[in-house]
């Protein structure tokens, strides 16, 4: 009794990719559906990862031992203040390492004394501490500091959006901008501050001068607080009625840094939509592969009819078909780990971040174009080897 051959793993691939290469055009164009849809669902899982991480290193520089205590409002709704002494009191508290304030100024900064009152683009004006910087953990981008020297005189510090805004490029002698009354020398432009983004839209200027030029009364509006890792939360918990132990209900204190979690929790929340998106695309491009392994089935009837007239059995040209969809899918799906990766690398690296794509994530994208593919290309493969050889010859 003849047997049919049986047809090794190697043989029924090299069948499968045989059919491939006789239509590549048609080939490329569907893998290329399954490509696009799995880079983009590498991509955001990529760009998201790699924000995370970026998060993640900035915190570590940063700290996340930073808590802010600012005047809310009183019972009766209007706003609270601040006693002159609370820095000092904050700073008695055993587990903190330092305190420094800032004192909203009832003043405007403009780049020429020709601009009408009142049109400030939102730039606020602060009395600062000298060691304000080392807390907040903030950077002079060009020129310098506060010193003991230039805080007694008009001079200030610009944060860098104030500067953007304002049009300075960079502090000099013959660089001033007009405070209050009166002209104030720029001597230094600040690079942001992540954990104080109030200090990016700031023109800082120190306590003695503002006292003396400003009519500052020595109230600060808002004091930073590092404290011992350790002991954030038994710090946090006490710095209201440490503040202002009169009005302890009238203290907000805040923690910089949940705030840029928080904001990386909405990001997810975003990138939880484009991976919906990705999804919508991948299925497209599954459907794709079908309809190719369809038409492929109707266009190779007569191919498939000398095959089974020669000896194939249905389940051998069943398995081809398969394969074919299972190559095509997985094609793609590389390509498509492939484009979401130089994506992400791409975007990542202009923002400055670190890439991070998950392994788990480039293995997914490729078991899942594999999956699709083996769904895709079922029902052709079934659909192929039902034929009978004198149909499928009789074919025109």
């Amino acid at each position: 009794m003849l047997r049919p051959a049986r047809l090794r793993p190697a043989d029924l691939l090299r069948v499968g990719a045989t059919g491939l290469r006789t239509r590549p055009l048609r080939a490329v164009l569907s893998a290329l559906g399954i490509a696009i849809g799995i880079a983009a669902m590498v991509a955001v899982v990529g760009i998201s990862t790699s924000s995370r991480a970026e998060l993640d290193r900035t915190l570590e520089a940063l700290g996340t031992n930073l808590l802010t205590v600012a005047p809310g409002q009183t019972l009766f709704g209007e706003d609270a203040t601040l006693p002159e002494e609370s820095v000092d009191m904050v700073r008695r508290i055993g587990p903190v390492l330092s305190a420094t304030s800032v004192g909203r100024l009832d003043a405007h900064a403009y780049r020429s004394d020709l601009v009408p009152e009142g049109e400030s683009g939102g730039i606020g004006v602060y009395a600062a501490d000298l060691d304000l910087l080392d807390t907040v953990g903030g950077r002079v981008r060009d020129g310098a500091w506060l010193t003991e020297a230039t805080g007694r005189f008009p001079a200030v510090v610009l944060g860098h959006k104030t500067a953007e805004r304002l049009g300075i490029t960079e502090p000099r002698p013959d660089v001033a901008v007009w405070v209050g009354d009166r002209w104030f020398t720029v001597v230094g432009i600040l690079d942001p501050v992540p954990l104080a983004p109030e200090m990016d839209l700031a023109v800082l200027v120190g306590r003695d001068a503002a006292a003396t030029y400003l009519d500052w009364d020595g109230r600060p509006t808002r004091i930073y607080t590092r404290t011992h890792e350790a002991a954030v939360e038994q710090v946090r918990a006490v710095l209201g009625q440490t503040a202002n132990p009169a009005a302890p209900n009238e203290v907000d204190v805040s923690r910089p840094s949940d705030a840029l979690a928080a904001q990386e929790a909405t990001d997810r929340t975003f990138t939880g939509l484009l991976l919906g998106l990705g999804a919508v695309a991948l299925l497209v491009g599954g459907i794709g592969v079908a309809n190719t392994m369809v038409i492929s089935v109707l266009e190779r009837r007569a191919e498939i009819g000398l095959r089974r007239a020669l000896g194939a059995t249905r389940g051998q040209v069943r398995g081809q078909f398969l394969v074919e969809s299972l190559v095509l899918s997985a094609l793609g799906g590389a390509a498509g780990v492939a484009i979401g990766y130089a994506i992400t690398a791409g975007y990542a690296g202009s923002q400055g971040w670190p890439v991070a794509v998950p392994l788990v994530v480039a293995l997914g994208g490729v078991g899942a174009t594999v999956a699709i593919g083996a769904a895709a290309g079922l029902y052709p493969a079934v659909r192929a080897a039902r034929l009978a050889p004198t149909e499928a010859l009789a074919t025109p």
